[in-house]
């Protein structure tokens, strides 16, 4: 039914049959199309229903909530013209303002609820701490959102599950874990939305390992995870590389969802994207990628990075050129930082001047302190050590510690003068990230590198005297589905006599090919009284490999997971593993992936 022009009934229906008639308005609205339509019926009942009566309250609310969805201005104009709004009435307002884009309107929420509180009546309901608490952890109103939850808690809303999984959305956006958690332990009762809000808040938090724990107990509770479990527990076995359980939740995501919707589904894929390419399987990746029905710019974000991170410079700037050029997706300030760490990755030092200006004149995005820190690790590691400086003089923000650690690496490995080296590190030790270890084991390397074997040791008794520990390394392998971890000079692992029998024959294996140990980078983590081969040979990525050697089943590929940078020795010493053993192993450090398949790497001239 088209509604056209309302005529007005006869005034004997006013008075006599106000119900019916609000009744026939109803009619009209269930079948309202639009905002002229509306302010029809709208016009109508004010001039033809009874004020205050109960179903011209409904027939007020009906109304409301149309507006409300169609023209928010218009939606408040009619509130303000009723006289006794109820609960329902000011949930729909503080809805429509919760659920906006602007935030102004979701201000205009908190407002709302706080105008609610200071009339007598009527008390917010159990609808409506939800939509405030939304706005509230949009805004990051920690304030707003407490004051509301002791309000709830006044009223005797604590065991509403709705109302409850609100709270944990709300603790977790404003940076208050503790908080989520206290809420969620305490709940009486718990449905499938709080278990999801709870597992992500952990996830958001990178506190991985406890995310999973949370869906194994989950799964105890005979809940069935939904989409939204998935994908938190697909981003969590990104966060700790665990491949197996990424691969088993990607697993059921297919049987029970069915191909087609994990195909569709964006956020899912990109999560799966994400956490394929950090858990060293791109082809898998790759696969899900061309197999995807719909990208978004996370979608395109995700292979550039993943590309880059496992030194395909090439193909991460061919994906970037189908991104601009055929799919004609605009680039934002993420897509830059995974080019320019593609160029950074395979030396691309042209390519890296050319997509940081393309990124500012072309696309107006101004560059942050990632860019300008991919940038300066282009020059430095190509040697181009003064123009990395001059770059940094001329950034508009204080350089990172990173920034400097690149430079420090470059004076390193580029032998660059010991002097310069030192400047560099008495600027960072003289600014407020003074006492990051890392300065002193790169200047301490660099001591190392050109044999001043003294300056090493005091650098060693200043970190002493100054209380700074080197951050210790550790490395992680997956074994059947569980993960072993190893610090340097391990022995707590159940097989540990075996891990260092498979470290002997390594060892002799090595020396059969003439390899010779590179002592450069041994003095500051030997933190035992033993060789400085000694110490090379039980870096934590050493224990790991002989491992996975140990149980991996030929023909699987191990995998390697490190907290810090690997070194050169390990680094050279894993590509001679992957060719004496003929097996292909991928170690992930805290820069890229190195990819080893008959002891060639992947990436490019690591130093």
């Amino acid at each position: 039914m088209v509604l056209g022009v309302i005529q007005s009934p006869p005034p004997q229906i006013v008075t006599s049959k106000p119900a019916s008639h609000c009744n026939l308005l109803l009619q009209h609205l269930n079948e309202c199309k639009d905002m002229s339509q509306l302010k029809q019926i709208h016009a109508l009942s004010l001039r033809s229903t009874l004020p205050n009566h109960p179903t011209t309250l409904f027939l007020y609310s009906r109304i409301l909530h149309f507006s409300s969805l169609h023209d928010l201005n218009y939606a408040y104009r009619v509130f303000d013209h009723i006289d006794n709004p109820n609960s329902f009435m000011w949930n729909i307002l503080i809805r429509a303002c919760a659920q906006s884009q602007s935030v102004h309107l979701k201000r205009e929420a908190i407002l709302l609820y706080n105008t609610m509180l200071q009339r007598s009546s009527p008390f917010p309901d159990n609808h409506t701490f939800p939509f405030v608490l939304k706005a509230c952890a949009y805004l990051f109103a920690l304030f707003e959102g407490k004051q509301a939850h002791a309000h709830l808690l006044k009223l005797g809303f604590q065991s509403d599950v709705y109302i409850n999984n609100s709270l944990i959305h709300f603790y977790a956006s404003c940076g208050s874990l503790e908080s989520a958690k206290n809420v969620f332990d305490k709940m009486p009762q718990r449905s499938l939305v709080s278990w999801n809000a709870m597992i992500d808040a952990f996830v958001l938090f990178g506190e991985f390992e406890t995310a999973l724990q949370l869906f194994v107990q989950f799964q105890q509770q005979f809940f069935e995870p939904d989409g939204y479990t998935i994908q938190s527990v697909i981003n969590a076995c990104a966060g700790l590389c665990a491949l197996s359980l990424g691969m088993w939740a990607h697993a059921f995501l297919l049987r029970n969802c069915g191909v087609s919707v994990a195909r569709d589904h964006v956020l899912v894929n990109n999560s799966l994207l994400d956490m394929y390419c950090k858990c060293g399987s791109l082809d898998i990746a790759t696969q899900i990628f061309e197999g995807m029905q719909k990208h978004d710019v996370t979608s395109w974000n995700s292979m550039i990075l993943g590309f880059a991170m496992h030194g395909k410079g090439e193909s991460a700037l061919e994906c970037f050129e189908r991104m601009i050029r055929i799919s004609r997706f605009l680039p934002n300030s993420i897509t830059f930082v995974g080019v320019l760490s593609a160029c950074n990755h395979r030396y691309m030092v042209n390519e890296g001047r050319k997509y940081f200006d393309m990124m500012v004149n072309e696309y107006k995005i101004e560059p942050q302190l990632e860019h300008y820190g991919c940038l300066v690790d282009i020059l430095a590691r190509a040697g181009l050590i003064d123009e990395a400086l001059e770059l940094v003089s001329s950034m508009p923000m204080k350089p990172d510690a990173v920034i400097w650690r690149s430079l420090l690496d470059s004076c390193c490995k580029r032998n660059a003068s010991v002097e310069l080296s030192e400047s560099i590190a008495r600027q960072i030790l003289e600014s407020e990230q003074g006492d990051s270890s890392g300065v002193y084991v790169l200047l301490s390397r660099v001591y190392a590198s050109a044999s001043r074997w003294n300056d090493v040791g005091l650098v060693r008794k200043l970190m002493t005297n100054n209380g700074i520990l080197k951050e210790p390394g550790c490395s992680l392998i997956e074994v059947d589905g569980v993960t072993h971890e190893f610090f340097a000079g391990d022995t707590s692992h159940p097989q540990t006599k075996e891990i260092y029998q498979v470290l002997n024959v390594v060892e002799e294996r090595l020396d059969s090919t003439g390899y010779k140990p590179d002592y450069s980078q041994a003095p500051m983590v030997d933190e035992l009284n033993t060789s400085k081969r000694d110490s090379l040979r039980l870096h934590s990525e050493r224990l790991a490999i002989a491992l996975g050697l140990l149980n991996l089943k030929p023909g699987m590929p191990i995998r390697i997971f490190k907290n810090l940078r690997v070194c050169d020795d390990c680094h050279k010493v894993t590509g001679l593993i992957s060719e004496i053993f003929n097996v292909e192993i991928i170690v992930r450090d805290r820069v890229r992936f190195h990819h080893f398949k008959h002891g060639s790497c992947s990436c490019m001239d690591y130093w």
